[in-house]
């Protein structure tokens, strides 16, 4: 089970790394967004509950996303990661601001066109 998380804050982080030099301007760094989404993973996979760490993370990352660059890069962000852990869930990945009580302004998927967030 520890190995399994090692294994998926490494993928994550790696990922990260991967998509974060793009929005080093933003307030809201990309490995931040990933840290605070990690224990969201096991949740959006199908295996495991909706977590307090989890929801915690959410509501964070919403608070400081305040400007129209920090949402755009941290739904790059998200829009990347869901893309690249295996066996996202994504009817569970869109419904996760909603069962944490947070309003996000764009739905949080593969599919979605960041540039159009405000």
């Amino acid at each position: 089970m520890a190995a399994n998380r090692v294994s998926v804050l490494t993928t994550a982080v790696l990922l990260c790394l991967l998509v974060a030099a793009p929005f080093a301007n933003a307030a809201v760094a990309c490995p931040r967004v990933t840290m605070m989404i990690l224990p969201c993973v096991n949740y959006v996979r199908g295996k495991g509950p909706l977590t307090f760490s989890c929801c915690n993370g959410v509501r964070t990352l919403n608070d400081q996303a305040q400007t129209t660059s920090d949402r755009r890069a941290t739904c790059n962000c998200l829009k990347s990661n869901a893309g690249k852990i295996p066996g996202v869930n994504p009817t569970l990945t869109l419904g996760l601001p909603s069962r944490c009580g947070v309003s996000v302004p764009y739905p949080i998927s593969t599919t979605t066109d960041c540039s159009k967030v405000r």
